[in-house]
């Protein structure tokens, strides 16, 4: 079953993507970004971080403020905000429906998933021929298309998509995910 994302303040579309790690997610989501928004589409993205990392630099009002042991740190200026958030040892990961409340639903068409890979969303799964390991469609529901990056001969009842070619897959979240979303959930 698909996480269904609504809640009283959001029921934007998600789709994920998803792979192993060295697969080019991130390289194809800055090619897709342009392609989507340029249809019109108002887009959020969520991305999985599995180590620790930094946005904020030493040196900075907002990086010495939040060393000195604030929890929360919002930076804020005309063009743009961040919210940091430290959080304790104890305290678990945000889940990704967790992650959703953090947006501004009212303006957005869409959300896009970079990594959570188990999270039960629907995902296209890119797929290269120099990562031999195996994919994940063969063990999760929740993909609804591969991207890949070589012939691929299969029988299975998931669209196949070229994974150098951008524009199909945002054709296919246009036309066939953003269409069908309601199937989809």
């Amino acid at each position: 079953m698909l996480m269904l994302m609504k809640t009283d303040t959001c029921s934007t579309p998600v789709i994920g993507f998803a792979a192993r790690s060295g697969t080019g997610k991130t390289t194809l989501l800055k090619k897709l970004i342009p392609l989507l928004r340029a249809q019109g589409l108002r887009l959020a993205v969520i991305k999985h971080a599995h180590q620790d990392f930094e946005i904020d630099h030493p040196g900075k009002d907002s990086y010495e403020l939040r060393k000195a042991d604030a929890c929360q740190i919002l930076i804020s200026s005309k063009k743009h905000k961040a919210l940091i958030t430290e959080f304790t040892e104890h305290q678990q990961e945000p889940t990704l429906a967790e992650l959703m409340l953090d947006l501004d639903h009212e303006k957005l068409d869409l959300v896009l998933v970079e990594g959570f890979k188990l999270a039960e969303i629907a995902k296209i799964e890119l797929c290269r021929q120099t990562i031999n390991e195996a994919c994940l469609y063969k063990t999760d529901q929740n993909i609804i298309a591969l991207a890949v990056d070589y012939s691929f001969q299969s029988k299975l009842k998931i669209p196949i998509l070229k994974l150098n070619r951008p524009e199909s897959i945002a054709n296919f979240i246009i036309n066939t995910f953003l269409v069908n979303y309601e199937h989809y959930q």
